[in-house]
């Protein structure tokens, strides 16, 4: 039962839920609720930032774990040494695509989307290689694609990183 003081009231998580969803919509920039827009600014942290040395095993083993279990549509982040540069696929949606080699030892694809991010000019074999983007298996190794952002709102914004830039 409610005291007198407190009739009229709304009860305080309400008032939270109100304040947080209303913050959400204004952070997409259009007044629509986008969490995964909100996820994705959250998820971008600088793979060479202090903060993401502690999340590095967790984001390793995150890859690990989808590559053992044969499983795709897995959203990870991770670094490789670049080992083999391919032929830009100019089919369709235009991509940079080369080979690299992430902790544990494994083979990966690269398809780097370039008519949505800049391409990498500088990439070397033998350069590191920050990533963030969607894995899908393959008995070769698998596939990171998605390292770009989704100029339609509906995927996780992904990137490259090489030699102090960015590429997304």
């Amino acid at each position: 039962m409610r005291g007198a003081g407190s009739r009229g009231r709304r009860p305080l998580w309400v008032i939270i839920i109100v304040v947080v969803m209303a913050g959400i919509s204004q952070l997409s920039g259009n007044g629509e609720l986008s969490l995964s827009r909100l996820w994705s600014t959250f998820e971008s942290t600088d793979v060479d930032s202090a903060s993401s040395v502690g999340n590095r095993s967790v984001d390793e083993s995150r890859l690990r774990n989808a590559i053992s279990a044969q499983q795709s549509d897995v959203q990870v982040r991770g670094t490789g040494e670049v080992i083999r540069l391919l032929r830009d696929d100019l089919k369709g949606s235009r991509h940079q695509k080369f080979l690299i080699r992430v902790v544990g030892g494994t083979t990966i694809l690269v398809a780097h989307n370039i008519d949505l991010a800049p391409r990498i000019d500088s990439l070397q074999v033998g350069d590191r290689l920050g990533f963030y983007g969607e894995y899908e298996w393959n008995d070769k190794g698998g596939v990171i694609h998605w390292t770009h952002h989704d100029p339609g709102g509906r995927h996780v914004d992904g990137w490259l990183e090489h030699a102090g830039r960015r590429y997304e």
